[in-house]
């Protein structure tokens, strides 16, 4: 399918600009460019309210929507380990919460290169604790929590399921949105998409190198889910691929193998759409579908 000409039309106005691909930026740059992304969003939906609070010094943030059954989303944002914040994922995460009815705790991490992997990993595991810990007083039941996470945060979410698998911890979903899953991933998406469509292929590296504290890191069990010799048994996943993103194969190579391992794994392709749709709503009402996918995949699996 071609482009979605909004897309098209995003992406020709900033190569006019001359904006410059991340690898070519510094950090400072990037986080610049990952802070306009609400310019691109809706105006945020209104909940029944919002908590800010911090773990350890990381801020969270608890959506409770007028709708709330009883279930939660623990939700983690994109920006290359590098930048995002809780206030540019406001509105996707307002959505994600009216959607579903869940409550949704949107939780951050230390970002890269200032702090390194496995801080970021750590960190929203620990998030993860906070909210099981906290479920009475938040109102939704323990056994009916999922994650979601987008690019980055879907790598973080990946490995958040697979510890907690590890720790006796019953999660009923995962929901990984454009996730980037390995360094090494060398898929035809590489190629086909490794130019002009927001990130590029060199951009896709220029983030893992930030955030990996060695080249060797890339091996770890934390760093890539596909390091895990064990998939099975892990919550049901979704996993959405944008059709022009480099790290789309990997993606997929990751769904596969949890379906190898007999662990549920649906793949929801996004014909038309780049990494980094979700977060304009406002500019590509195609980023619509994202939120539609998820959600129902969410209403089920978090139903009472």
């Amino acid at each position: 399918m071609a482009i979605d000409p909004t897309i098209q039309f995003i992406l020709t106005a900033l190569h006019k600009q001359g904006v410059k691909s991340f690898e070519h930026m510094s950090i400072a740059e990037a986080r610049a460019v990952i802070d306009t992304f609400p310019t691109l969003q809706n105006p945020p939906q209104d909940v029944k309210s919002v908590e800010e609070l911090a773990l350890n010094g990381v801020p969270l943030r608890v959506y409770t929507p007028a709708n709330a059954n009883g279930s939660a989303i623990l939700y983690t944002h994109g920006g290359g380990w590098v930048g995002g914040h809780l206030g540019v994922c406001d509105e996707p995460v307002r959505s994600i919460a009216n959607e579903t009815g869940a409550v949704v705790v949107a939780t951050s991490y230390s970002l890269a290169p200032e702090a390194r992997f496995p801080t970021q990993v750590n960190q929203v595991f620990a998030a993860l604790e906070w909210l099981i810990a906290n479920a009475a007083r938040l109102g939704i039941d323990p056994a009916r929590i999922a994650l979601v996470g987008d690019s980055a945060g879907g790598q973080l979410m990946s490995i958040t399921a697979i510890r907690a698998r590890d720790a006796g911890i019953s999660l009923a979903a995962q929901v990984l949105i454009y996730p980037v899953i390995d360094r090494r991933c060398n898929g035809a998406s590489k190629t086909e998409c490794g130019e002009g469509y927001l990130i590029t292929r060199n951009a896709v590296d220029w983030f893992w190198d930030h955030y990996l504290a060695a080249p060797e890191d890339i091996e770890h069990a934390y760093a890539s889910p596909l390091n895990t010799k064990d998939l099975s048994g892990l919550a049901p996943a979704l996993i959405l691929t944008a059709q022009y993103d480099p790290a789309r194969d990997e993606a997929i190579e990751y769904c596969n193998a949890l379906a190898a391992a007999g662990t549920s794994a649906t793949h929801l392709a996004l014909p038309g759409l780049i990494h980094g749709a979700f977060w304009m709503s406002g500019a590509v009402p195609r980023a619509s579908e994202v939120l539609a996918g998820l959600g129902d995949f969410l209403r089920e699996r978090l139903a009472a």
